[in-house]
């Protein structure tokens, strides 16, 4: 649904579209699955373990493989995103500030003042990022990972506590995912309910560029596994 150029979008990739619903029920037997390591493993609470091992279990993924430097690219990540969201809404936010999120607006506010030299730095290091994962994806097809440290949080909460530290929740919140959206790869986010929780917890199904046929058709055998579900009735609360 998503697929296809948009001529009035000057940043977009102009690349073919791909058939994904036709193939949702192939055979996932010859995928090469591993679970990220390292960064995601030391980041995240028991919870988050239990949950990507429980997805890992149901698809026999047993090899793991770390990924250097996510952490940075986490940082490059936030750096660039800052600079950019901030020069696309500052007109807005000049114009009606009243219509924005304080919180949001001020995130705006504080990107207008990212020094360029960290910007020029924090796309150098995504473009030895990107290389990075295109060496590792010749080894396997899919990647599992955390999509947060922890359950989903309730509305409004605030903070979080992560390594024995009090952390803001809202711009922590994507500590695992911005290192995989920021060079472009597609991921689908599966709810893995976990004993007793009132919350699901989510878990990464990440594949290389252009391949969301891949990420669809592994979530698709997770869903039809009963691994992951989304049913409206647990989420009151």
């Amino acid at each position: 649904m998503l697929q296809g150029h948009d001529p009035h979008d000057p940043a977009q990739a102009n690349h073919p579209e791909l058939e994904t619903h036709s193939r949702l029920h192939e055979d996932i037997g010859r995928l090469r699955i591993a679970v990220a390591g390292g960064y995601f493993k030391e980041n995240a609470l028991p919870e988050a373990h239990v949950a990507v091992d429980l997805v890992a279990k149901s698809l026999g993924a047993t090899l793991e493989i770390d990924i250097p430097e996510a952490a940075r690219a986490r940082a490059a990540a936030y750096v660039i995103t800052a600079a950019e969201g901030s020069t696309l809404h500052l007109n807005r936010i000049r114009e009606r500030p009243q219509e924005f999120d304080p919180e949001t607006r001020d995130r705006f506010l504080a990107g207008t003042m990212v020094p360029a030299i960290w910007v020029q730095q924090a796309q150098r290091f995504r473009s030895w990022f990107r290389d990075l994962f295109r060496q590792i994806f010749e080894e396997v097809d899919i990647l599992l990972a955390p999509a947060t440290p922890f359950h989903a949080l309730p509305s409004g909460t605030k903070t979080f506590t992560l390594n024995g530290e009090t952390v803001p929740a809202r711009p922590n919140i994507g500590l695992f995912t911005q290192p995989i959206s920021y060079i472009g790869l597609p991921a689908v986010s599966v709810p893995v309910w976990l004993e007793g929780a009132k919350l699901p917890i989510g878990v990464q199904v990440i594949a290389p560029a252009w391949r969301e046929d891949l990420a669809l058709r592994v979530a698709r055998h997770l869903e039809m596994a009963g691994t992951c579900r989304a049913p409206v009735a647990d989420l009151h609360i």
